[in-house]
């Protein structure tokens, strides 16, 4: 590829042909402020901020989307070039609302940080808010159109990056806004509740359900006793929130402060994880042997598994019927672990703290979700809600002492820990199916084909002699590229084109899901991942079966993989669900 040489405020800077101007000034360690722009997406350049000059030019240029030329010099900060991006901001600040001492992303707002970066104290353009009112239809996301910029930013996520097509702009001019189509609310939209738009939105417009106040009043009822189960990714994503690297591992620090929180038991989803394993790779076994759809599609990821729902329902029956590690921990907890403990699962409540938006909509789907007699999961707290609450507490998160999870629930494997990374689903599976299939070991369990960030990794894995063709998918607009080939395969009356397939509805999985921490982008969904995955190799168990909790598990009360109580308590069933509600 070739070379660019070019200066950026006087600083000579190499870059690759077609480099934008945005990110040859990173390079030269000059911040353009923007609002707009987001690594993850197409530049758009609808704020105006990244305005630059060209020497020689009286041409302006949108450097986030302006490409660099052979000997191009640019000059990105010029008194000038402040007083029109503070204009700027005092133009998106007269359409938006003052109230950031009451917004949940106060201190984590990009349009405060730049206000404040650029001194903007008084406000010298009348005010006009939206006075659309706030969608609170969904049970996992917020809409509050006042609050928005219309920087398009949702859009973007959620058609190019999803492929879902839930948002959409409507309007012209000020009277544009970023809504569902005919101005549905988005319950009754194609919406599948990944978050993306609320991870990515710059602002307060649109967030996560917060239930803190849920916790608190269950922890503070002295008829309740409350368990808490924190999945995979948490133990990665939680720490920058606390400042730490992207990556660092905080499981036991997690632990510590959830008991601080006053909770009664601490468990581990990594368990329901080497649960699923089980479940869900005794299911690929059987319908390899025995028969039945393939490939079987992964089912952890519950904005994956709605979007199935509504946009390929014919292949349905190639999900597997496996509920999520969540749910089986919440189905354990209330009746292995109840009576195990015994704990009066009618006074237990369970609490989930994930990565994800859509676990809030996932734990009350359908009354599969009630296997236990009881709602099995009875509050879901995204990762960044966990993080306020650790902070509103009071709890010195860095100082804590690591402690240990609350067995037999607390117990996991190597193989566990990485479902939280794309392709960990597939890693894990593979580690155990080998197993069973062969009656061997594995000898090199870490399976490099389904790592790192290609939307679609296809391979083959031998099964001593047996192969099994595997596909790992991750981003839903990629998703739809393997439906179509396997729905294509099946009206033709064609062997399908593999037999096992992971998808995860967000870019990297779950390390990036709609309730982590804001900021993903490719090089942390990288730091996270890897995090996962040292955390598998320091394991002393790295194979789902090897769990002695999980094998005690289904001696004392499950009996088999797929048994009739393992089909009950573990296992779900789906059905079509219209794209448009209304």
């Amino acid at each position: 590829m070739s070379i660019v040489h070019v200066k950026i405020n006087g600083i000579p800077v190499e870059v690759e042909a077609g480099t934008t101007i945005l990110l040859a000034a990173r390079k030269a360690g000059v911040n353009i402020p923007t609002l707009c722009y987001h690594d993850d997406l197409k530049p758009f350049g609808s704020c105006g901020l990244c305005i630059v000059k060209q020497e020689g030019s009286a041409k302006i240029l949108r450097a986030c989307a302006a490409p660099v030329a052979e000997n191009m010099s640019i000059i990105t900060h010029d008194q000038e070039l402040f007083q029109v991006r503070k204009t700027i901001l005092e133009m998106i600040l007269s359409t938006h609302p003052s109230s950031c001492l009451t917004c949940i992303r106060n201190g984590e707002c990009e349009l405060q940080t730049l206000a404040a970066e650029f001194g903007i104290r008084e406000q010298p353009f009348e005010v006009r808010l939206s006075d659309r009112p706030k969608d609170t239809s969904s049970a996992s996301i917020v809409l509050d159109p006042e609050k928005c910029i219309k920087c398009g930013r949702c859009v973007q996520v959620c058609q190019d990056l999803q492929g879902v097509f839930a948002l959409e702009f409507i309007g012209r001019g000020d009277g544009t806004c970023m809504a569902p189509a005919a101005m549905l609310q988005l319950e009754d939209s194609p919406c599948v509740r990944c978050g993306q738009c609320a991870a990515h939105c710059p602002v307060g417009a649109i967030y996560e359900k917060d239930e803190i106040a849920t916790f608190q009043e269950a922890v503070a009822d002295p008829e309740k006793q409350v368990v808490v189960q924190i999945a995979p990714s948490i133990r990665v994503g939680l720490s920058e929130s606390f400042g730490l690297p992207a990556g660092t591992v905080t499981t036991g620090k997690i632990y510590a402060a959830l008991r601080r929180l006053g909770v009664a038991a601490v468990h581990d989803t990594n368990f329901g994880a080497d649960l699923t394993i089980m479940e869900e790779g005794s299911e690929l076994v059987h319908r390899l042997t025995k028969g039945g759809a393939l490939p079987q599609f992964t089912s952890c990821c519950p904005a994956w598994v709605d979007y199935v729902e509504k946009y390929y329902p014919d292949l349905l029956d190639m999900v597997s019927s496996a509920k999520s590690p969540m749910q089986m921990v919440g189905a354990i907890e209330k009746t292995y672990t109840a009576e195990k403990q015994n704990m009066d699962p009618a006074k237990m409540f369970t609490v989930a703290i994930m990565p994800c938006t859509a676990k809030k909509y996932e734990a009350y789907r359908d009354e599969s979700m009630r296997s236990s007699g009881y709602q099995d999961v009875d509050l879901v707290l995204t990762t960044r809600e966990f993080a306020r609450l650790i902070k509103a507490t009071g709890i010195d998160f860095l100082h804590l002492e690591d402690e240990e999870a609350d067995n037999p629930v607390g117990e996991y494997s190597g193989a566990g820990t990485i479902f939280g990374a794309t392709g960990g689903v597939m890693e894990a599976a593979v580690r155990t199916a080998y197993h069973v299939v062969t009656g061997k070991e594995l000898e090199n369990v870490e399976v490099g084909a389904v790592r790192g960030l290609s939307e679609i990794k296809k391979g083959t894995v031998d099964f001593d002699g047996t192969p099994v063709r595997v596909a790992v998918v991750h981003g839903l607009s990629h998703v739809a590229e393997v439906l179509d080939e396997v729905r294509a395969a099946r009206a033709a009356g064609k062997q399908a084109p593999y037999e096992f397939i992971e998808v995860m509805a967000c870019r990297g999985g779950c390390i990036a899901g709609g309730g982590q921490p804001y900021g993903a982008n490719d090089e942390l969904r990288l730091m996270r991942s890897e995090g996962l995955y040292s955390d598998d190799k320091q394991s002393k168990v790295r194979c789902s079966h090897q769990n002695e909790s999980i094998k005690q598990l289904y001696e004392e009360f499950l009996d088999k993989p797929l048994s009739k109580k393992s089909h009950h308590l573990l296992h779900t069933t789906y059905q079509e669900i219209p794209v448009y509600k209304a």
